[in-house]
């Protein structure tokens, strides 16, 4: 029994599965592990004074999420909301505890497992305040596939809504 045990371990290791999304014609991947739930679209209840990219927060089972558009956090053209833009409800802990977001995306791909040794560091072409974000590129399929870093997203995103609501 303790031999399966270990085999399993070093499987776990080699790799980790990623939830994949659209976005622009992009393909963006975050862990899956810090997925807690995808849903459809609904509308959020705005938050006064908020970055353009909030777009409000919504009640998950006594929870309340803020949502973020994440084409609009990245820069990228608005698009109109259709049936099959979701939000992943990502979850993660923080000095401050478990905190959890959604993030609206065009549409949910695939479920990839990715090993480290097959990631890829982004090049440093640019000082973009994005890229720290990203956690590295990945080729799948031949498609290249960008891993976002959900700590890094989530908690930048946390220290500014609690910023905005400590002003309020």
């Amino acid at each position: 029994m303790e031999a399966i045990n270990e085999v399993s371990v070093s499987e776990s290791d080699a790799e980790q599965q990623y939830l994949t999304f659209i976005m622009a014609g992009e393909e963006y991947g975050v862990d899956i592990l810090a997925v807690q739930e995808i849903r459809g679209w609904e509308e959020s209840t705005l938050i006064p004074n908020a970055p353009a990219y909030i777009k409000g927060v919504i009640n998950l089972r006594g929870t309340i999420v803020p949502i973020m558009d994440l084409r609009t956090r990245f820069g990228l053209e608005d698009v109109e909301y259709s049936p099959v833009t979701v939000v992943i409800i990502l979850k993660f802990e923080s000095d401050q505890g478990e905190r959890v977001m959604g993030i609206v995306v065009d549409a949910v791909s695939d479920v990839y497992a990715i090993s480290d040794d097959e990631t890829r560091k982004t090049p440093e072409l640019t000082e973009d305040k994005n890229s720290v974000f990203i956690k590295g590129l990945v080729n799948v399929n031949d498609k290249m596939i960008i891993l976002l870093d959900v700590e890094s997203l989530l908690s930048f995103e946390q220290q500014t809504l609690t910023k905005l609501v400590a002003a309020q």
